[in-house]
Order: structure tokens, then C-alpha cells, then sequence
């Protein structure tokens, strides 16, 4: 063998030798990623080509009580351009169609929108916004035009979505509706966000070509579970009249703020509740719950408790007689002074109630528990002041009783000579609207205190799952003998004593004007007006409470000055809705017997299979669409008049259940 083969040899046996030994190391390399490595990189693997995805669910809907949306959840989308994926031929051959249809959608021009496509398609911006929270309808409008139909990988669509808490209603009871967010927990959505809150849920999916994703199945998937549906108390009519009767008479006064409460007698559920106060450009809107945490001095409302705890305690009778004197008497140096100059002489305790005499009311309390001041204030108690109610919703405002055993020098809630008679007309004590309203309620229900209900029941996927039943609080806060008393005057307060403006003999009411000072320790004293009762003043259906909080003073602050009003146009209206048959007008001279009989026989044709189209020409839209509803009809609305000009369906025509009207 010679020397170059022999060295030829001898290369090739050194390759077969480095091969071998890079066989043996890579087999070994292998099964070490095998054993040891194999499952990190499995996991990386799964990690670029499987993700899990959250299924998002929704939380549940708040409801009126007649099925109108409070709030629900609805689903916002931000669009925006990848204007680099866009071919260029596809991009000038659609860019005007493309330009006219954004422009008839949000109101720019096409020039507008040419330039601003343009310009991105220039500077290559791959995140171009088109527009942001667009709702669904838009939405998918949008995605038809040119270019955007083409999708993601040939029209640059890029598609962000979120859900948002939105309210079909705007800002109808706001604070009572409230949220559960990152601002807290607030009105009926936070104080049942337990049942409202929603699941997600969880699924696997594979990346396939494209950069597409598809689901795959998995035994560790979880569904998404939708939040229960609650069902408030809140009457979306009534709260209606409410909100705009309070608005007018705040915006006549300009007040700083107010509140009215409309609760359903029997059942203690919340037909309305409007809190509206003053901003700081001067218009009104749901700026606190001050029916439900502002606890103040009552005043002249508070007068019919003090006359009912010396009921009960039988230390006086409504027909016996006190001394008014000329209307001014002195207590440890301090006047009480009747609005009435001269007084009212002498008069019974009944009428002294009637006319809100403050001198006749404090005489009465000092007279009967000026040796035992503890025995009165225990009797406040009996009645359900002092305690707070405890409804679900947070922040309800702390009542304040002064206690006899209380005393302390330099405190102002020291118990002192002039806490009992001044607690006698509404001082030196606190409570919120809400509280003192459920106190009138008792007395319109014959005694029987019932709880505030915002709630009427949960539903879960159209199921019931939780009812709400009436809570009492008191089966009877008085005698029935006493209560019947109270119920007397008031309904005279209304006839002939302060509230006699409210007296219209097409309907019947029963309550008490209050009118107290407050701020009088600043040197600039303002008024809170205010006037709770229930109507009809026989069997009442609703209870009412209405305060407005400093009005303006060379306009008027006495409470039938400035809160009645809003109590009678409430108590109108409901009665207008209730009694509305043919659009007739009730006229001054109906009693409440034939009110009666017009509204049975207009139940008796609103719950028949046929019946006859009434005439809502002229009548405020929200009316016509009650009326309408209660029919059984499907109202549809052209224009945004609040008077309705037209009606589909002649006056006279025989309707069924579930026809539609249009009304324009």
C-alpha cells in the first residue's frame, strides 16, 4: 500500500471515528431532551399553540317593577386601522367609499376622512383609531363598509371590546339604581352585587393557519355563568312624575336640593325615590341620596308624634283645649313663636295640629311630661324613631333622640330645660326623609309599620329564585282608635288647616306641612320645607314624603308653599293615571265614589281580550304610552315630541292584545 493510500486510510478511519463518537453524543443529547428537557419544551410548544381564552359573562339586569331596564350590560367596541396590511390597489380603489360612508355614520365630512386615511396610509400607521365605544348596532354597520369588510387580514380591522354598565332609563334614579365599580358600592346594585356579579368562564384554544385560533374541547373547560336579574320596586311612571314634579318646584325655588319618596302603603315597596340636587352651573340632577342618609331636624312634621305618644300614654285627647296665648311664649329665655301673629287663642289639640301651632304643641308636651321627660322620649322610641330602618341599600343616615340621662356640660346634645319642648315641634332631634316617611305610612296603614322594599324578587334564566316578601316592622305602632285620630287630621290638615291649598274635591289627601329652620346658628338661618302624607286620605294605596332643602327666601319657604305642591301634583297624576279612561278629563265637581266606579270599569276594559282604541291626541307622550301598555298594545314612537300629534289606530277601532300602535 503506498503512502498516499495508506494516508487516505488513515483519514477515513478518523472520520468513521468522529462520526461514531457524534452519533453516540447526539443519541445521548436526544435522550437527554427526552427524559430530562422534553417536557419544558412540550410546554413552550403548547404555549405558542394553545392559549386559554376567558369567556366572558354578563352580570345581571336591574328591572322596574313593570319590566323597563334600569341597567344592564352592554358591550362597546373601539375600532381601529392597520393600514399597513391594506394593499394599496384595494386601498385607492375604495377610499372614497369608504370616506362617505364613515361621514354619513358620524357626521364629518368625506374630505375629512380622505385626508385622515391618507395621511395614515403614508406614515404607515398600523393603529389607526376610527372610532371608540360604538355600540353594537354601529358596530356592525360599520363593518360592512368598504375595505373594514374585508377583515383583519386583508382590511386592517382591529376590533377592541368591552362590556360597560349602561342604563336604558339615563339618569332616572341614579343613586338608588347605582354601581358596584371602582367608586364603591352604591344603591341596589351595590347592596346586591352578591346575586347580580357574574362567572367567567374558561376555554382552551389551538392556533391553526393564519394566525387563526379555533376552540377545542377540554375536560377542564368552565362555562361562563350570567349574574341573577333583580327585579326593584321602582314604578318607572311614577318615578317619572316625581323626578319632574320635584325639578319644577326646586327650579321655581331655586332650592339647593331636594327629595321625594312615593312607597305603596300596604307593602312598603318603593314606587319612587328622587334625590336631585343643584350644580354648580345651577341645573339639578341625582347628586346624593338625601332620602336615604340625610338625617336633619323635621320640624312641623314631627308635631303629629309628639301628639301620639300623649295619646298612648293617655295624658291627653285631641279634643282637649290649650292656650296658644298670642302666639309667643317664653321657655328659659327663648321665644316659641306661632307663624300666625296673635296666635290662635285658645284651641283644641286636634285643631292645633291642623294649623301647626308651635306654642300649642310645646305647651302640650310641658304640660304632660315636664316631671317625666324620660317617659316622652321612651315614647319616641315606641314609634320607631331613634333606630335606623336597616334597609340593604348603604348609608342611611343616623337618626338622633336626646336622652334625659345624657348630661354634659359645653356638649350640645347635653340633655338641657329646652330639649323637651323644642323636640315637642321638630328640634333638637334628627331623621332621614325616608324614616320619618315610614312613620306617616304606619299611620295610613292603620298602624302597622312596615319596612321600605326596593326589592321585589331575583330571577335567574327567567326563573324566580328569591321573593321578596313584606317585612313589618310594628304590627301596630298605636291603638286603631288613636291611629284613627291621626288619620283625621290629617286628612283636616288638607281641608282646612296649612295644607288647604292641596284641597281638590276630585280627589282626597291627608297630611302634614313642616317648615323648620336650619343653619340659624350661622347668623344666615335658611328653611327646609317639607310635607308627608298618604293618599287617598280612606284606604290609602301611597304614602308620600317630599323636602325641599333651602329655597330661596324672597320666594317662599313655608312647606305648603313649597312642597305640598309637588305632594298634590304626584298624588294628581297617579290618580290621572290610574282613573284615565277615553282621555276624559276628571272635572271639579267627581267625587271619590265615582273616581271608584270609572276606575274599576277601566280595569274591567283594560284586562278584556277586545276593546275599544282611546283617544291619546294631545296627551304627554309618557301618558299615552301608559295607557296604551295597559291595553295589552306594542307602542312604537316616531319624532321626539312630548305630545303625541298622531295615532296609528283610530279612536273607536277594536284592538286586541299585542297589536302595535305607532304614535308620532
Amino acid at each position: 500500500m503506498s503512502t498516499t493510500e495508506k494516508s487516505i486510510m488513515d483519514k477515513l478511519g478518523w472520520l468513521v471515528l468522529v462520526l461514531a463518537v457524534s452519533f453516540v453524543v447526539l443519541a445521548i443529547r436526544v435522550g437527554f431532551i427526552q427524559s430530562v428537557e422534553g417536557p419544558y419544551y412540550k410546554k413552550i410548544s403548547q404555549q405558542r399553540t394553545i392559549k386559554t381564552d376567558t369567556v366572558f359573562a354578563n352580570r345581571g339586569n336591574i328591572y322596574a317593577t313593570g319590566g323597563d331596564l334600569l341597567a344592564t350590560t352592554m358591550s362597546k367596541y373601539t375600532v381601529r386601522l392597520d393600514m399597513v396590511t391594506i394593499e394599496n390597489d384595494v386601498f385607492e380603489k375604495n377610499i372614497n367609499a369608504l370616506s362617505d360612508s364613515l361621514s354619513g355614520l358620524f357626521g364629518k365630512s368625506s374630505s375629512h376622512y380622505r385626508n385622515y386615511l391618507r395621511t395614515a396610509k403614508r406614515r404607515k400607521n398600523r393603529y389607526l383609531l376610527l372610532a371608540r365605544d360604538l355600540g353594537y348596532i354601529d358596530y356592525a354597520k360599520l363593518k360592512t363598509f368598504p375595505i373594514l369588510k374585508l377583515g383583519q387580514y386583508r382590511g386592517g380591522l382591529i376590533t377592541e371590546q368591552r362590556n360597560v354598565r349602561a342604563r336604558p332609563l339615563g339618569e332616572m334614579g341614579v343613586r338608588t339604581v347605582g354601581y358596584s365599580d371602582y367608586r364603591g358600592n352604591v344603591g341596589v346594585e351595590g347592596a346586591y352585587i352578591n346575586y347580580l356579579r357574574e362567572q367567567h368562564g374558561w376555554r382552551k384554544k389551538q392556533k391553526i393557519a393564519k394566525g387563526q385560533w379555533k376552540p377545542i374541547n377540554d375536560q377542564n373547560e368552565q362555562e361562563p355563568q350570567d349574574g341573577s336579574d333583580v327585579i326593584t320596586t321602582i314604578d318607572v311612571n311614577i318615578q317619572d312624575v316625581a323626578h319632574y314634579a320635584l325639578l319644577e318646584q326646586l327650579e321655581n325655588f331655586e332650592a339647593d336640593h331636594g327629595c321625594v319618596v312615593v312607597m305603596e302603603t300596604q307593602t312598603g315597596e318603593i314606587r319612587a325615590i328622587v334625590n336631585l340636587g343643584k350644580s354648580e352651573y345651577g341645573g339639578y340632577y341625582e347628586k346624593r341620596n338625601y332620602a336615604l342618609y340625610e338625617a336633619q331636624e323635621p320640624g312641623s312634621t314631627f308635631k303629629l308624634a309628639s301628639l301620639l305618644v300623649g295619646l298612648e300614654d293617655k295624658k291627653i285627647d285631641t279634643g282637649n283645649v290649650i292656650d296658644t296665648e298670642k302666639g309667643v311664649i317664653k321657655v328659659y329665655g327663648r321665644s316659641i313663636i306661632d307663624s300666625h301673629r296673635g296666635g290662635y287663642g285658645k284651641i283644641s289639640l286636634a285643631r292645633a295640629i291642623e294649623v301647626s301651632s308651635n306654642v300649642g304643641i310645646a305647651k302640650m308636651v310641658m304640660n304632660s311630661y315636664g316631671d317625666n321627660p324620660q317617659q316622652f322620649v321612651d315614647g319616641v322610641h315606641e314609634l320607631g324613631f331613634g333606630a335606623r330602618i336597616g334597609v340593604p341599600i348603604k348609608g342611611e343616615g343616623k337618626p338622633y333622640i336626646p336622652d334625659p340621662k345624657y348630661v354634659k356640660k359645653g356638649d350640645p346634645n347635653s340633655w338641657s330645660g329646652l330639649s323637651l319642648p323644642w323636640m315637642a315641634w321638630g328640634y333638637g332631634i334628627k331623621v332621614t326623609a325616608l324614616q320619618l316617611l315610614t312613620f306617616y305610612n304606619a299611620i295610613g296603614n292603620d298602624g302597622v309599620m312596615v319596612k321600605p322594599r326596593f326589592i321585589k324578587e331575583l330571577r335567574n334564566q327567567g326563573e324566580v329564585e328569591k321573593v321578596f316578601e313584606t317585612e313589618v316592622i310594628k304590627e301596630r305602632i298605636a291603638s286603631k282608635d288613636n291611629v284613627r285620630k291621626l288619620q283625621t287630621i290629617l286628612e283636616n290638615v288638607v281641608k282646612r288647616g296649612t295644607g288647604e291649598a292641596l284641597y281638590s274635591p276630585r280627589f282626597s289627601m291627608a297630611g302634614k306641612t313642616g317648615t323648620c329652620q336650619t343653619e340659624y346658628w350661622t347668623g344666615n338661618t335658611q328653611y327646609v320645607s317639607s310635607f308627608a302624607g298618604f293618599f287617598p286620605a280612606k284606604n290609602p294605596k301611597y304614602s308620600c314624603i317630599v323636602v325641599v332643602n333651602k329655597p330661596n327666601k324672597r320666594k317662599g319657604y313655608y312647606g305648603a308653599t313649597v312642597a305640598a305642591p309637588v305632594f298634590k301634583a304626584i298624588a294628581q297624576k297617579i290618580y290621572a293615571s290610574d282613573l284615565q279612561e277615553k282621555n276624559v278629563i276628571l272635572t271639579e265637581d267627581t267625587t271619590l265614589t265615582t273616581l271608584e266606579k270609572k276606575y274599576d270599569r277601566y280595569q274591567k276594559n283594560n284586562t278584556s281580550e277586545e276593546s275599544k282604541m282611546p283617544n291619546v291626541k294631545g296627551m304627554p307622550l309618557m301618558d299615552a304610552v301608559s295607557v296604551l301598555e295597559n291595553k295589552g298594545l306594542r307602542v312604537a314612537v316616531l319624532g321626539d315630541d312630548a305630545e303625541v300629534r298622531k295615532q296609528s289606530i283610530h279612536v273607536g277601532v277594536s284592538i286586541k292584545k299585542g297589536q302595535q300602535v305607532v304614535l308620532n
